[in-house]
């Protein structure tokens, strides 16, 4: 996973210490002196760039979102505008959080023990992620594909649906990718009136 923020090479081996670390350890049980000796860095350069270890988890959930969304976009626009980019867009997630199942169920699910700095994240990337589903809807209803809705509610419905299936399937590993497919995307296109 990298980041669109800054790309130092230090930078970059902080996180992906900190990453390994903390899947394998969890976020508490994670010393900064075991990120310091597993990225081979010095524990001054782990200040430099990030002053405390919540602000060096907050950083691998951007880097984790910036991944989902480019992955999400490259999906996307591969499509024709319309609704067949919601499929693209939600398999193109689904795999995203597939391929990075241990480190999504970290920075999703056990990072809920952080309180109100993840918690202003998590909303954060809700919102980044219900404003990209509602450019889509807003597409959608022009080109003809969906009736006219609030896209702004109907997005923000969409990503707490998603999100929901999403840390159920990323904690459990189930439902399937296939039967989260199956029936999530015919229950979204159903609330947009698509036929």
């Amino acid at each position: 996973m990298r980041t669109s923020g800054d790309r130092s090479p230090t930078r970059e081996r902080i996180l992906d210490a900190a990453l390994k670390l903390f899947s394998a350890k969890g976020f508490h049980d994670t010393k900064l002196d075991e990120i310091v000796a597993e990225g081979g860095i010095s524990k001054g350069s782990i200040y430099f760039h990030f002053p405390n270890k919540d602000k060096l988890f907050i950083a691998l959930v951007d880097q984790f979102a910036d991944l989902i969304e480019r992955r999400a976009k490259e999906a996307i626009d591969q499509q024709a505008p319309g609704i067949q980019r919601v499929r693209a867009a939600l398999e193109a997630v689904l795999e995203t959080f597939g391929a990075y199942r241990r480190p999504a169920k970290l920075l999703l699910v056990q990072a809920v023990g952080l309180g109100s700095v993840f918690e202003r994240k998590r909303l954060e990337v809700n919102d980044r992620f219900a404003r990209l589903i509602q450019i889509y809807l807003d597409e959608a209803i022009v080109d003809g594909s969906i009736v006219p809705v609030n896209t702004h509610i109907v997005a923000h419905a969409w990503m707490g649906a998603i999100y929901n299936v999403v840390i159920q399937w990323v904690y459990t590993g189930e439902p399937s990718e296939e039967e989260i497919m199956d029936a999530l995307l015919p229950l979204l296109l159903k609330s947009v009136d698509y036929r």
